[in-house]
């Protein structure tokens, strides 16, 4: 019953009601929307383009967009109200808001293959976007984080200099004190849904789909910022992420948000930690 209630937590992806005191201010971008960065299937992949209208500072954040594995407006909505572009523009930042997918349509794997296409298609148009194609970071929350830590762990040719994500689920096969989460991610395993999957079959995706268990080399600096409080994704999913990434020689670290949940109020604050570190790993 617990695993269930937890399952359920994280595929409705809570509101982020909370947060409707932080809107973003207009005034620090300008937004292109629905930017095509490629077709997979007959679906048109899109992305949404924030430049900073003060200065730039030529680098680029891709944030990709993802709640419990869905990219619909109630995810840019919870992003706006974060604040996440005001922030990261006001800084100078280009950010690329991608639309890997929604599991609906595509599996993890094929979400994370779309982040690489996302990335290549910003890389090759740097000059147009006016950003140094050797200074891309990485953002994301939640399943955005989990897509995010997936992708530098089984995408080497990615290239992203640094990540930085909230709450991410790492491992579906050691999922807090509640032992595996493999049921009632219908979609996400496998196209079609994970029925005629034999057991095995479904250990071996979630085995393939946990970022702390693809990590096989040092990967390029992560921050992660975990609540403690989280009702969604256990604290311990980043532990043991940043455990593996130090591991193998990475360079890791995780800031715990006393009574934090998935995600809190003044959320804001601590995207703005994110921003400042970035500043610090991009400027290497």
């Amino acid at each position: 019953m617990r695993l269930r209630l937890v399952v359920a937590q994280l595929l409705l992806c809570l509101s982020v009601s909370g947060l409707a005191a932080a809107q973003a201010r207009p005034d620090s971008y300008t937004r292109t929307e629905n930017v095509v960065y490629g077709l997979s299937n007959g679906v048109g992949l899109v992305m949404d383009v924030f430049t900073p209208t003060g200065p730039k500072n030529g680098k680029a954040i891709v944030d990709v967009l993802s709640g419990a594995w869905f990219s619909e407006e109630a995810q840019v909505r919870q992003h706006l109200q974060a604040r996440l572009f005001d922030i990261y523009c006001a800084r100078g930042y280009t950010v690329f808001m991608v639309r890997p997918g929604s599991r609906t349509l595509f599996p993890a794997d094929r979400m994370v293959e779309h982040i690489g296409r996302a990335v290549t298609f910003i890389r090759s148009r740097a000059s147009t976007y006016g950003i140094d194609p050797t200074r891309i970071g990485m953002t994301g929350a939640s399943a955005g984080g989990h897509l995010t830590l997936l992708a530098l762990a089984t995408a080497p040719g990615l290239d992203i200099k640094a990540a930085a994500v909230f709450f991410p689920p790492t491992d579906f096969l050691e999922w807090g004190t509640s032992g595996r989460l493999v049921d009632g991610l219908e979609g996400l395993f496998f196209s079609g849904g994970q029925a005629g999957r034999t057991p095995q079959e479904i250990e071996q995706k979630a085995r393939d789909l946990s970022p702390a268990r693809r990590v096989t080399r040092a990967l390029p600096p992560v921050l992660l910022i975990h609540g403690d409080a989280d009702p969604t994704v256990p604290l311990q999913q980043s532990e043991k992420m940043v455990r593996v990434l130090k591991e193998a020689g990475g360079d890791a670290r995780l800031i715990v948000k006393p009574g934090g949940g998935h995600p809190w109020m003044t959320i804001a604050e601590e995207v703005a930690v994110m921003a400042a570190w970035f500043d610090e790993q991009l400027a290497r």
